[in-house]
C-alpha cells in the first residue's frame, strides 16, 4: 500500500474528526484533508500517541484518530501500555510501517522482518489490533474499526518511498494552527458528527 492511498480513504470517512498526526504522516495528512481540527505533535518524536491519549481522555465523546509512524513509536514504545490501560474507547491508533525514519533521512527501523507492532499493541491490552498490507482489505475493514469500541490499533504496511509533499514548517509550528484548532474546538466543530457515529 501507499500511504497517500490510506490517508485519502481515511479522508472520505473522517470528515470532522480530531486527527493526530507526526512527521511525513503529517505533512502528507495536512495536503490530503486541510482541516482546523487537525492537531500536528512535532518536535517531540514519538508523542503523537500521548498527545491523542490525552486529548481522548478529555473528550469522550469525540473520536480521536492518531496517524503514527513506526520510527515514531518506536521512540515511545511505553505509550501502547500507557494507552491500553486507560482504555479510552474513543482512539484509534493508525502506525504507518515503511521501515524507515522517514523524518530524518529514511534510515531503516531495527528488527525489519521481525517486529510486529499490530502484536506488541495486542499483548499491551489494546482492544482490537489489525495488520493490513492490501488497500482493499483495508477499505474493507477500516468503517468498523472507525466504529468499534477502542482502543483500536491498526499497522498498515507501506510500500517503501517517500510521497509526502513538500514540508510546511511555517505552519506546523506556527501560533495559528494551534489557534485554529482551539478555535473549532470551542465552537464544538465536528462534535455533532462524532457523537452521532458513536451512537
Amino acid at each position: 500500500m501507499k500511504r497517500d492511498a490510506c490517508f485519502q480513504l481515511l479522508a472520505s470517512l473522517l470528515p470532522d474528526d480530531i486527527v493526530v498526526s507526526t512527521y511525513s504522516s503529517a505533512f502528507e495528512w495536512l495536503a490530503i484533508r486541510p482541516h482546523p481540527l487537525n492537531y500536528v505533535a512535532v518536535g517531540a518524536m514519538g508523542l503523537a500517541s500521548s498527545h491523542a491519549l490525552g486529548l481522548a481522555l478529555a473528550m469522550p465523546q469525540r473520536r480521536i484518530v492518531v496517524l503514527d509512524g513506526d520510527g515514531s513509536l518506536l521512540m515511545n514504545l511505553g505509550t501502547l501500555v500507557t494507552i491500553a490501560a486507560a482504555a479510552p474507547k474513543n482512539l484509534i491508533h493508525f502506525v504507518s510501517r515503511n521501515g524507515s525514519y522517514e523524518a530524518n533521512g529514511g534510515h531503516p527501523i531495527p528488527a525489519q522482518g521481525v517486529l510486529d507492532f499490530a502484536g506488541i499493541a495486542r499483548s499491551a491490552g489494546y482492544r482490537h489490533t489489525e495488520s493490513l498490507s492490501e488497500l482493499s482489505a483495508f477499505a474493507a475493514k477500516v468503517p468498523a474499526l472507525l466504529s468499534a469500541s477502542g482502543p483500536t490499533f491498526v499497522e498498515l504496511h507501506l510500500e517503501p518511498g517517500d510521497t509526502t509533499p513538500a514540508p510546511d514548517y511555517e505552519h506546523i509550528h506556527g501560533v495559528r494552527a494551534r489557534r485554529e484548532f482551539s478555535e473549532a474546538l470551542a465552537r464544538g466543530e465536528g462534535f455533532r458528527a462524532t457523537m452521532e457515529s458513536h451512537q
